[in-house]
């Protein structure tokens, strides 16, 4: 009999998505499947929604809400997969995703785990463009890590499949975690694995623009979920490998939150800073757009960030009228000052 694959679907307020979603799942070529929902406590239609397609092969658990991290965990405890498929209740999978990646398990290579190709999209799929990328093929662990952080090159979770065994030994996700909490959970995934199998012509379909995304928070306390997850994620690197190569990656990871961060949470940016100092320092310079660049380049990073930040939180559209009442302000004073000389 063909091996079972757990397709797991952590849901929280996404009654507008997840129908497709659990489509996708049911369409799979790969016929051996089971789907456990999880409605984490939503407050919409999400559970009514996921109870139009409760069936023998879909299972719908619904819990008070504990966060993503706890929702996945309840959804691991329940599966009685031989591989664990991980699907967010926005994306989708394309129809021969797992049927594809199962070959590379056919010769026994239980100890791996499979990526594949994936794309964003905002409304339809149809709109997503697999376009190549360094992490599109096979690596050892500790390689694959350096490649992805050292870039900022990230795997779409839902374009993992992994065999069970690997699932037990890494262990569940930390359900302290929120904001980045995936990356801890695969890094260990990864480091419990003997490497990654890439995938040619397998797909997922990864949904932007969902404002209500958990990758979207920025909150204090999204940071420090983020903050937190990087020190679990490199500690979890450093534990199998200590070494330049490791080290300088684990700063620069670092590095970017600091500039992600900045202004917003000066604590944590001051404990960031520590950590890139404790791993010897990063050489990753600040990113942004062309005006970014510019006032960087003029006034200095922080205060360019600062700036940028002001932006938007105010709104261009805000600023233009600013600028403009502000416009209209000087023109009054001037004629004010010409007509008092008369």
């Amino acid at each position: 009999m063909k091996p079972l694959i757990s397709i797991l679907i952590p849901a929280f307020n996404v009654e507008s998505w997840l129908a497709k979603t659990l489509e996708s799942a049911l369409a799979q070529t790969w016929t051996n499947i089971e789907i456990i929902v999880v409605d984490d406590g939503s407050r919409d239609n999400t559970l009514t929604v996921a109870k139009r397609f409760e069936s023998t092969c879909v299972k719908v658990i619904h819990q008070e809400n504990q966060g993503q991290s706890a929702a996945e965990n309840r959804a691991l405890q329940e599966a009685q997969g031989d591989f664990i498929q991980y699907l967010d209740a926005d994306d989708l999978l394309a129809p021969d995703k797992i049927e594809r990646q199962m070959k590379l398990f056919e010769d026994g290579n239980l100890e791996y785990v499979a990526s594949c190709e994936w794309s964003r999209f905002y409304k339809s799929p149809s709109e997503a463009m697999f376009i190549r990328q360094p992490l599109w093929a096979d690596f050892e662990p500790v390689d694959w890590l350096l490649c992805a952080w050292e870039n900022h090159l990230m795997m779409h979770g839902a374009a993992w499949l992994i065999p069970r065994q690997i699932a037990n030994r890494a262990g569940g996700w930390t359900e302290s975690l929120s904001l980045i909490n995936d990356f801890d959970y695969f890094s260990r995934i990864l480091l419990a694995s003997q490497g990654v199998k890439f995938c040619w012509g397998a797909k997922t379909y990864y949904r932007s623009g969902n404002t209500s995304s958990l990758s979207g928070s920025r909150s204090a306390l999204a940071w420090k979920s983020a903050f937190d997850s990087l020190e679990l994620g490199t500690n979890n690197l450093l534990a199998r490998e200590n070494s330049e190569r490791t080290r300088h990656a684990c700063a620069t990871v670092f590095q970017r939150f600091i500039y992600e961060a900045y202004p917003d949470v000066p604590n944590l940016v001051q404990a960031a800073n520590a950590k890139v100092q404790e791993f010897g320092g990063s050489n990753l310079k600040p990113t942004g757009g062309p005006v970014f660049r510019l006032l960087a380049d003029t006034l200095g990073w922080q205060k360019a960030r600062q700036l940028q930040r002001l932006i938007y939180q105010y709104g261009y559209n805000k600023l233009a009228i600013g600028w403009k009442i502000s416009k209209l302000r000087r023109e009054v004073l001037y004629r004010l000052s010409i007509s008092s000389n008369i």
